[in-house]
């Protein structure tokens, strides 16, 4: 289905994006305003806390749309992505139970009011600031450009991001936000760009319903709030007032173009494939099976092999075994049989790495507990009897009864950033970012994020494992989100180029890292500036010379409010070009780059 333009009923959600989302009032005032309407949920100013680390504090004033759009959504020929049953078409006793639902979520939200929400799932601390959504922006060509873009770039440098449509009712985490694309076209030094919401089919039915009705995994699936949340939804579902069973989730992490096909992923449902027009304007085309090989979710970072050209994922499962499974897909698509890995159970596994013969998993000690929800809390929880391990399972493995498992004590790794084989010792070599406290993206605790980019050396022989942190005491830094040099993935690489995540979350620069030596030369945005994952792009497949490439990244301006594309020469962290955008853009996750020879062949 074509992503259309949204234009809400009221002009003042539009109006809100061209003012500064910070409010000069509220420190004076013991309530923070989020534009919401009186019905909406009102949450009283707690005393900062020092000691409790989890995001921004600052204030956010943005205006959500509260009333259905009057576009109908309709898919394309073909597409997997079905249009439901609207609310204009039900009868006289879905009618009478859509009522009686509301009022039940009416008194669920008025409980949930009696209770202060934590930093991780209070929307004025996840979506303020330049955290804050957007609207979506039309094609626009012929953008500035300040310096001059190298002539080896040419395509589309695409980015993920969360970005929620409607104003959270309740809580609301970062992750929890709609799926949004960012896309800067380049042809010859011009460049354009775009942005749109990725049409998953929650989206779509919340469009239509005009709130959001979808429970959000992380801000509102926790204690028996969250309990009651889910039972609302599949009731919801059993009535035919929404369709749960084409998907639920919101496609907001990964992006990797495979197979002719650029897909938008989260780790809680298949993927959506987005097309890129020939104009630089996006749309989505539909939830992607791969031609209905794939009948669970896919993470959103699978890897793609640089040789083989072989895609490679996992799947987790949190609620029935297998809780984890394997699959590969060859380069035209075709994919293998499951392979089923034995965990005993259900473990957050948001990233994995290759190597030129294995795959390395890591089964650590953030874990699903559904059960927590029931007593109170949260269904993800750091478990500390449970040993961190990596397995060690051969790409082309038909079932696990080979797999390698050795722990590594206390190590969680959020992301993985290379991993190879050296057999003159037995080793796989991973390189990864140890983040502690391990679950501190997830649930409030008074101990301030670290991100140690670290080297963990597996022994395949012994069983055994090491780990150090790759930077010097003086030079350590939080590193996260960031990439090698794609071309190299899997085998031995020098460099690593990771962005400085300090102050946490926000973003100051990035650090090109000698991996060999713990070397590291920072670059710096500057005054008030920030910006998000730097994205490495080669300038030739087959350069003997790692390094030789450049990097891209959106960079927000909180002085003007302006956003741009900053490109830098990666061999001496010179500022190339700068790319000014029309419309900010707002700090998200992860991006890719597809060349523009590529584009001529997109499914």
């Amino acid at each position: 289905m074509a992503a259309s333009t949204l234009t809400p009923n009221s002009n003042s959600w539009a109006k809100s994006q061209l003012l500064h989302p910070f409010s000069s009032s509220s420190s004076s005032s013991s309530f923070v305003d989020l534009g919401f309407s009186s019905k909406s949920i009102t949450l009283k100013k707690k005393k900062p806390n020092s000691r409790v680390y989890s995001a921004l504090h600052s204030p956010s004033v943005l205006h959500f749309p509260k009333q259905p759009y009057q576009n109908q959504v309709i898919p394309k020929e073909n597409s997997p992505v079905k249009p439901t049953k609207t609310h204009h078409q039900w009868n006289l006793l879905q009618r009478a139970a859509a009522m009686a639902f509301d009022m039940a979520e009416s008194a669920l939200i008025t409980r949930e009011r009696q209770h202060p929400l934590p930093k991780t799932a209070d929307p004025r601390v996840q979506i303020c600031g330049n955290f804050a959504p957007v609207l979506e922006q039309p094609v626009q060509h012929s953008l500035p450009v300040t310096g001059s873009i190298p002539k080896c770039i040419n395509g589309v440098y695409i980015r993920n991001g969360a970005n929620p449509l409607f104003q959270p009712v309740a809580g609301h985490h970062f992750f929890d936000g709609d799926g949004m694309v960012h896309a800067v076209s380049i042809d010859n030094g011009n460049a354009s760009y775009a942005c749109r919401f990725t049409e998953t089919q929650r989206l779509v039915q919340e469009k239509e319903l005009g709130r959001p009705v979808f429970p959000k995994a992380i801000g509102e699936l926790h204690g028996h709030n969250g309990v009651a949340r889910l039972l609302l939804f599949y009731a919801r579902g059993l009535f035919g007032l929404l369709d749960h069973k084409q998907g639920t989730g919101v496609a907001n992490a990964g992006l990797v173009y495979f197979n002719n096909r650029l897909l938008a992923m989260s780790e809680d449902d298949l993927p959506y494939q987005v097309r890129i027009s020939s104009s630089g304007d996006l749309e989505t085309v539909g939830r992607y099976n791969f031609d209905e090989q794939l009948t669970s979710t896919m993470i959103a970072h699978p890897k793609v092999d640089p040789i083989s050209k072989e895609l490679f994922s996992l799947s987790y499962d949190v609620v029935q075994k297998p809780y984890l499974k394997y699959f590969r897909f060859s380069p035209d698509g075709t994919k293998s049989p499951d392979v089923e890995i034995p965990l005993e159970m259900p473990t957050m596994m948001h990233d994995f790495a290759i190597t030129e013969n294995f795959v390395v998993i890591p089964d650590q000690q953030v874990v699903f507990k559904l059960q927590e929800m029931i007593k109170g809390g949260s269904p993800v929880i750091y478990d500390k009897n449970k040993k961190s391990r990596f397995g060690i399972l051969a790409k082309n493995a038909t079932d696990a009864k080979d797999i390698i498992w050795i722990e590594s004590p206390d190590t969680f790794c959020f992301h993985l950033w290379n991993a190879w084989e050296e057999p003159e010792s037995d080793e796989v070599v991973v390189i990864g970012s140890c983040m502690t406290p391990a679950d501190s993206i997830f649930n409030e605790c008074d101990e301030s994020l670290k991100s140690v980019l670290s080297e963990i050396r597996l022994n395949l022989k012994t069983g055994k494992s090491t780990r150090r942190p790759i930077l010097s005491q003086s030079d350590q830094v939080n590193l996260e989100a960031g990439m090698v040099n794609r071309n190299r993935l899997g085998r031995k690489t020098r460099f690593a180029y990771l962005a400085i995540a300090e102050p946490w979350p926000k973003v100051s620069g990035f650090a090109k890292v000698d991996l060999s030596t713990g070397e590291v030369k920072k670059y710096i945005y500057g005054d008030r500036k920030y910006g998000g994952e730097p994205f490495f792009l080669p300038t030739d497949a087959n350069s003997e010379n790692e390094d030789d490439g450049y990097i891209l990244a959106f960079v927000h301006n909180e002085k003007t409010w302006k956003s741009e594309l900053q490109i830098v020469n990666a061999n001496n962290l010179q500022l190339e070009a700068s790319v000014k955008l029309p419309s900010r853009v707002p700090y998200g996750f992860h991006g890719t780059f597809v060349e523009a020879k590529d584009l001529v062949n997109q499914a």
